[in-house]
């Protein structure tokens, strides 16, 4: 069992003075403060001393400011991501570093003081400037990454209290205007990137890409998922055919919702399976080489910048600066299927934790569709009338 962090007075031949010494809570080393006192006095000399180490015995207790730890950035860091990133999923675990590394390169902390109030200001600055400057709702996760960090440290008596934390305000919008970053993109616009491929990732690797880049149109898996997807591993997101249909098992670890599932398989992504021949069905589905000649599987992150490369090689556009993105895969995969599916049948394909987000983002789109599909039932899909100007509507046949 740990002890409670206690200061006492000690007498040291060299000096003259007592002196307090007490174990540093965060690193466990010796700390050595002068008191000023002869030792060689009277008496109360020795009863001053202990009055003093009993304040800082209760400074100790209380994380008091006054006895800051001089506990290191990477010392933290290395605790934290030792005792308190292994139990998160590992999607986020990678966040997390992610986030970490850019604080380390903007604001060079080298206590865990000093990430402050100021340095956090700061840090939200350089964030949103320059060629990698982030969406604000970026930056809202990266601070609370951040916050959670150092709320662990406060519980752990490494810092008195949390610094304040910048406020991330954005324009307030009615629950019905939420839009998406991206947006599905068109089979055509598809078609160009497949053709585009092999300029990006070069013609020897050509192939794995473009198989991966099908997975993704077919699967409507998220691209940490498709990477974790596997033939022969259990404790991985792999596909299972013993049944009446192909499924696909998400383990808990690897899911956003955090939970065990059994997700249907889209039948086109059970087809692209299907043509993988038996012998090749080891270890993960899509076998990916990185693009920079180095040995080893890409990181996500990797395979994130070559999939919008490939996007914009193919001057596939889904915003007015971004080009398309393994996820507008993902939102392609789910326009497909929101023609076909009810809601809450699309929002367990879609692994959606609400069906405001499935109704939202995929069902609440179809106004567009469903107006086609009327004036093609009524014979005049061709030569729709404008009905800005009421005279109009005499054109229409209301039969």
């Amino acid at each position: 069992m740990s002890r409670s962090p206690r200061a006492y007075v000690a007498k040291i031949a060299a000096r003259s003075c007592f002196i307090i010494q007490w174990r540093d809570p965060a690193t466990g080393k010796l700390r050595t403060k002068a008191t000023n006192i002869p030792k060689d006095g009277p008496a109360r000399n020795r009863r001053e001393a202990e009055r003093l180490a009993g304040e800082l015995t209760a400074q100790l207790l209380t994380g008091d400011p006054g006895t800051p730890s001089r506990l290191g950035w990477a010392d933290f860091r290395e605790r934290y991501e030792r005792e308190v990133v292994p139990g998160l999923a590992p999607r986020t675990a990678e966040k997390i570093s992610g986030v970490l590394d850019r604080l380390e390169e903007e604001v060079k902390p080298s206590r865990l003081w000093d990430v402050d109030e100021m340095r956090l200001s700061a840090f939200v600055t350089k964030l949103r400037a320059g060629d990698r400057k982030l969406a604000e709702s970026t930056i809202r996760g990266h601070l609370a990454h951040i916050k959670s960090a150092l709320g662990w440290a406060k519980r752990m008596k490494l810092i008195p209290q949390l610094p304040a934390f910048p406020q991330i305000r954005r324009a307030r919008v009615s629950r019905g205007a939420k839009v998406m970053r991206g947006r599905p993109i068109t089979a055509e616009e598809f078609e160009r990137m497949l053709a585009e491929t092999r300029k990006v990732v070069g013609v020897a690797e050509a192939g794995r890409w473009e198989f991966y880049l099908q997975g993704l149109w077919t699967s409507g898996l998220r691209l940490a998922e498709s990477l974790e997807l596997y033939w022969d591993r259990g404790e991985k997101l792999h596909p299972v055919f013993d049944g009446r249909y192909p499924m696909l098992r998400i383990p808990a670890a690897l899911e956003k919702g955090h939970k065990d599932r059994l997700l249907p398989m889209a039948p086109e992504f059970a087809k692209l399976l299907a043509s993988v021949p038996e012998t090749d069905r080891t270890g993960p589905v899509f076998k990916l080489a990185r693009i920079d000649g180095k040995s080893g599987r890409p990181s996500s992150d990797a395979v994130s910048k070559a999939v919008s490369k490939i996007g914009a090689k193919a001057n596939v556009r889904v915003g007015e600066t971004k080009t398309a993105s393994a996820h507008d895969l993902r939102r392609a995969f789910g326009e497909r299927w929101s023609a076909k599916l009810m809601p809450a049948q699309l929002m367990e394909l879609m692994r959606h934790e609400s069906i405001e987000t499935t109704l939202t983002y995929y069902v609440g789109r179809n106004a567009e569709r469903t107006a086609a599909a009327l004036w093609e039932s009524a014979g005049n899909a061709d030569s729709c009338p404008s009905l800005r100007d009421p005279r109009t509507i005499d054109k229409l046949s209301l039969r």
